[in-house]
C-alpha cells in the first residue's frame, strides 16, 4: 500500500514529530512545587499527555493528591501556573524524533502540502517549529484552542482540509495517539498510526489505523 495519490499530510505534533516530555514534565513539576507537592517522573507524566494542556494538569494533580478532589477553581489556578512555567521552558529539551527532519524535507520536495493538528495550545506551536528549524515545511497549523472542538472530533481535520482546499480523500492523518486515529476515522480520512510516541500506554494498532508504521522515516516509502 502507498499514499502517493495524497496531496495533504496532516501531522500530530507531540509524540509524532517531537518529543516534548522533558519540558512538559519540568513545567508540571514547577506547578506542583508551587503547592509543595512531590514532583512526578517523566514516566508518570507521559500517559497524561494527549487531551490538551488542562487535562494534563488535572491528571497530574490527581496523581499527586489522590485523596483530594481537584476543584474547578484549583484546576484553573494550577493551569495558569503550569502555562506560565511551560512558556519559560517550551523548547529547552524538546527535540524532533529520529528521521523527522529528513522525512519532512523529502515530502516537501515531493510537493506534498503539510499541516499540523495538535491538542497542544496554539501559542506553543510556532516557537517549537522555529527552535527546531522545521517551520518552513508546514503550510498551516492549529492547536487545541484554535477551534471549538479538538481531536478526537473530526472538526479540526475537516477544517484543515477545507483551509488547504483539498478533499478528504486526498488528505491523510499521521499520529501516535488514538485521538489522531479516531479523529481521522470520524472525518472519513485515511490515517497512519505510529507505534512510538505516547498513546496512554496503549497499542496504536488496537484502533485500526489504515497503516501502522514503526519509524517516521518509513513514511518516505509510503509517499
Amino acid at each position: 500500500m502507498n499514499f502517493k495519490d495524497k496531496e495533504l499530510i496532516i501531522f500530530d505534533f507531540d509524540g509524532t514529530l517531537i518529543n516534548s516530555i522533558p519540558d512538559l514534565t519540568l513545567a508540571i513539576n514547577r506547578m506542583l512545587s508551587h503547592y509543595n507537592l512531590f514532583p512526578l517522573t517523566m514516566e508518570q507524566v507521559t500517559p497524561f499527555i494527549g487531551n490538551g494542556a488542562k487535562a494534563l494538569v488535572k491528571r497530574s494533580l490527581e496523581c499527586s493528591v489522590p485523596d483530594q478532589k481537584v476543584s474547578k477553581a484549583f484546576l484553573e489556578e494550577a493551569f495558569e501556573i503550569y502555562f506560565a512555567a511551560y512558556q519559560e521552558v517550551t523548547c529547552e529539551e524538546t527535540y524532533a524524533y529520529p528521521g523527522v527532519i529528513e522525512t519532512l524535507n523529502d515530502l516537501h520536495k515531493k510537493g506534498y502540502k503539510m499541516a499540523i493538528c495538535t491538542n497542544k495550545p496554539y501559542g506553543f506551536i510556532e516557537p517549537i517549529l522555529n527552535k527546531l528549524s522545521i517551520k518552513q515545511f508546514f503550510n498551516y497549523w492549529i492547536g487545541e484552542d484554535s477551534l471549538s472542538k479538538k481531536k478526537p472530533d473530526a472538526a479540526p481535520l475537516l477544517h484543515l482540509a477545507k483551509k488547504m482546499n483539498i478533499s478528504i480523500d486526498k488528505s491523510i492523518m499521521v499520529g501516535d495517539s488514538k485521538n489522531d486515529i479516531l479523529a481521522a476515522q470520524n472525518a472519513g480520512m485515511e490515517n497512519i498510526g505510529l507505534t512510538y510516541g505516547y498513546n496512554y500506554n496503549q497499542n496504536i494498532a488496537d484502533y485500526k489505523p489504515t497503516v501502522v508504521v514503526d519509524n517516521f522515516a518509513d513514511l518516505q516509502k509510503l509517499f
